[in-house]
């Protein structure tokens, strides 16, 4: 038999929090063979990223190994001395990070960094290390791989950043790459270049990957065999396919069901809910550790720890009564209320066009969201969604066009507007921890939103507090703590309840679950769903989660290079003819259940700076043609209320992901 090359034996870690030892990682057991990707998976906090460190010889100076061993191709970690690790780091053992903007030093140029590994582990000089340094790029399919040698990092998209990450990694020929979310961070379209990227080099290296993701498309995409984390064991391990299809562990099909896939609508199923979060350092049940959340426990799961059961054919689990474990999809809830129609329109966006200096990033944009709806802004990064949300709020100013809230027109700049005004219209972003003070508590910081918006005393504030975190499903008790001692779920369901502490008529969503886990970015749309039904607020949704919008949206407007090219309602852009960005947008959304469409755009999005004449998508587009370059495409209307802007006779557009699965299973 073929020798792992990562040999995870036992292995058991602890951290020192004020002078206990805590458990982390507990008992865990995993082998990579050469050429074989093996994801991790669960949520924050479960000690995915303690074993990545583990295996590079990283953990922190308050962390111990209890027992157990970690090997590098036959060679024990645990007894290396810190020269001997860092000549294993970059030569035997690399890493590639979720952000490559932090991975990178901006101060110098990509040749010279990627060079630098070629000189330390290679022993290459000066000249031979930059030469190798051009091949390597070339090899992570970087287009014109010489021109990018004397760029600097931030000259570069966040994809080709990452492509120059993965080169540095492969650049001292390791035989185990650890991969810890580095597609988190990307848009949809660079996120499945990557991925390819992952395929191709399977082929040509033969190093191990261990890829550690909270997103399970992405690992079902990636890898051979996965494993599932939750406090610090390993609750359950097999063949990927066969984890996705057919869990064996309650915590896994939990994951599994809190995820939107594209074909899941709010309409017809609510996303999974896993009550509470995973157990705290020093806090772990004396039984199952995922007892006190698991659907299907009975009082023998708290009496005692539950062995990793060997089922066959290469399946694992750490559940007594892993034959109980619901099928795929068994953890999702009915809709128990539809939501009533759309109302009246709330904001009406008429022809807005907005520049930053001499550039031009916004370009007669026009769009409306009416009462009880809500409208997703979708395209990549760069296309102008933020712009739109800041020209909305009155943080930008267009220069020409108009913005109405209901029958009134917004001329004033966000520090200008009255409190009526922001009253109706609010906020929330994507990071609660840039716009919670760190230094109030919850109950200030929700307790003067509500005199501001409210425009209520005190005392009234101090009772709606207690409403306001009934309402987004906080105990009121965290009234009394700061944002630091708050979960990210639980900071992003106090901004949310922030944003509501006026009842407002409106509410612009900038990415709100994208740094969230999956349990708790299901827990925060039901939360938005609620809401929306309780109190008819619209929303103006914004992401790049294809999938997340194809559930929660009812229209939606796909933007590129400050232009809407389409606009409709949710089933007819998935499910119909659309605009050939939007083809490839769908497409690129990874399926825990069917694998990733091959549909793949051409070349990079240019920028407003490089904005082409013609249709602006004509340089990418695989079924351009000559008036493309020359002429401003056309509204094309395929059926009522839904518009795209295109060239493209009706009958020779393409049909979206969604339109040929369900042609095929007819």
């Amino acid at each position: 038999m073929t020798a792992p090359v990562l040999a995870v034996d036992q292995l058991g870690i602890s951290y020192r929090r004020r002078g206990r030892w805590l458990p982390a990682v507990l008992d865990v057991t995993l082998d990579l063979l050469p050429g074989e990707a093996v994801g991790v998976v669960g949520e924050s906090g479960c000690g995915k990223s303690t074993l990545a460190m583990a295996a590079l010889g990283y953990l922190p100076g308050n962390a111990r190994v209890d027992g157990g061993d970690v090997r590098i191709e036959g060679r024990s970690l645990t007894a290396m001395s810190a020269e001997e690790l860092r000549r294993l780091r970059g030569a035997s053992v690399a890493a590639v990070y979720q952000n490559p903007g932090a991975a990178l030093n901006p101060s110098i140029t990509v040749g010279a960094q990627v060079a630098e590994v070629y000189r330390l582990h290679a022993g290459h000089s000066r000249e031979q290390a930059r030469d190798a340094a051009e091949e390597m790029l070339g090899r992570v399919r970087i287009p014109a791989p010489g021109g990018v040698l004397d760029r600097y990092p931030y000259q570069l998209s966040g994809g080709m950043q990452q492509r120059v990450v993965i080169a540095m990694a492969l650049a001292g020929d390791p035989s185990l790459l650890i991969l810890d979310e580095p597609t988190t961070a990307l848009d949809a379209t660079v996120q499945a270049e990557i991925l390819d990227l992952f395929a191709l080099l399977r082929d040509d290296f033969r190093a191990a990957m261990l890829f550690i993701s909270h997103d399970l498309g992405v690992v079902q995409f990636v890898c051979d065999r996965v494993g599932v984390m939750y406090a610090g064991e390993m609750v359950e391990q097999g063949e990927a396919t066969a984890v996705f299809e057919r869990p064996r562990h309650p915590y896994t099909a939990s994951l599994i069901d809190c995820i939107p896939d594209i074909d899941t609508r709010k309409g017809d199923t609510r996303l999974a809910a896993i009550p509470g979060i995973p157990p705290a350092l020093g806090a772990r049940p004396e039984g199952c550790a995922f007892a006190p959340r698991c659907p299907i426990a009975r009082q023998e799961c708290a009496a005692s720890p539950p062995p990793l059961r060997d089922l066959g054919g290469g399946r694992h689990s750490r559940c007594l009564f892993p034959d109980e474990t619901a099928a795929r999809g068994g953890n999702r809830r009915p809709v128990d209320s539809a939501g009533g129609p759309a109302g009246a329109p709330v904001l009406n966006v008429q022809g807005v066009s907005l520049s930053y200096g001499h550039t031009r990033v916004l370009r007669d944009i026009g769009l409306t969201v009416r009462r009880a709806q809500t409208v997703a802004l979708v395209g990549e990064s760069g296309s102008g969604k933020t712009t739109l949300a800041r020209a909305i709020t009155g943080l930008a100013t267009p220069e020409s066009g108009s913005v109405a809230l209901g029958d009134l027109v917004l001329r004033a700049s966000a520090g200008r507007r009255s409190h009526h005004v922001r009253q109706r219209l609010q906020m929330v972003f994507q990071s609660p921890d840039g716009t919670l003070n760190p230094s109030h508590r919850v109950g200030g910081i929700l307790g003067r939103a509500v005199r501001v918006l409210a425009g209520v005393n005190r005392r009234a504030a101090r009772d709606r507090v207690g409403s306001l975190l009934d309402d987004v499903a906080l105990e009121r008790a965290l009234a009394q703590r700061r944002p630091t001692q708050l979960s990210g779920g639980q900071r992003q369901r106090v901004a949310i309840a922030r944003a509501f502490a006026g009842s407002p008529e409106l509410v612009i969503l900038d990415e709100p679950t994208s740094a969230l886990d999956v349990s708790v970015q299901a827990a925060i749309l039901d939360l938005l769903l609620a809401l929306q039904q309780r109190d008819g607020v619209a929303y103006l949704f914004i992401s790049h989660d294809l999938a997340v919008v194809r559930y929660l949206a009812d229209r939606v407007a796909v933007m590129y290079l400050g232009e809407i090219v389409e606009e409709g309602p949710v089933e007819a852009v998935f499910g119909g003819h659309c605009h050939p960005y939007t083809e490839a947008l769908i497409a690129a959304v990874p399926r825990p259940g069917g694998g990733q469409s091959r549909v793949r755009l051409a070349g990079h999005n240019p920028g407003p700076d490089a904005r082409p004449a013609g249709c602006p998508f004509h340089t990418r587009c695989p079924y351009v043609h000559e008036a493309c370059r020359r002429e401003t495409p056309p509204w094309r209307t395929p059926r009522e209320a839904h518009r795209i802007r295109c060239h493209l006779p009706l009958d020779e557009m393409p049909v979206s992901e969604g339109s040929r699965r369900a042609a095929g299973a007819q």
